[in-house]
C-alpha cells in the first residue's frame, strides 16, 4: 500500500530528471533564450558581479563572454 492517500501502485518515476546532490561539488546549466552570464549569475549566485566565476569555468567552451549559445551547458562552480 502506498502513502500517499488515492495511490495504491508503486509510485512511478520515470518523469523524474537529474537531480541534485548536496556534496557542494559544481553545478549544471543549460543557456536559454535572453540570458547572459550576469543574468545567470544572478540566478545562480544572487550577484551579477560574479559572471567572471561562470566564464572561468567555462572558457574552454565561452570564447566570447557575450557570445553564449542557447542550449549550452555551462559549469556553475561553487
Amino acid at each position: 500500500m502506498s502513502p500517499f492517500p488515492g495511490n495504491d501502485g508503486p509510485i512511478d518515476f520515470s518523469d523524474v530528471t537529474g537531480g541534485g546532490t548536496t556534496s557542494g561539488g559544481p553545478r549544471t546549466y543549460v543557456v536559454k533564450k535572453g540570458d547572459s552570464l550576469s543574468k545567470i549569475a544572478k540566478e545562480m549566485y544572487g550577484d551579477v558581479k560574479l559572471w567572471k566565476k561562470i566564464f572561468e569555468a567555462n572558457k574552454a567552451t565561452i570564447k566570447n563572454p557575450d557570445l553564449i549559445k542557447v542550449g549550452q551547458e555551462l559549469i556553475i562552480p561553487d
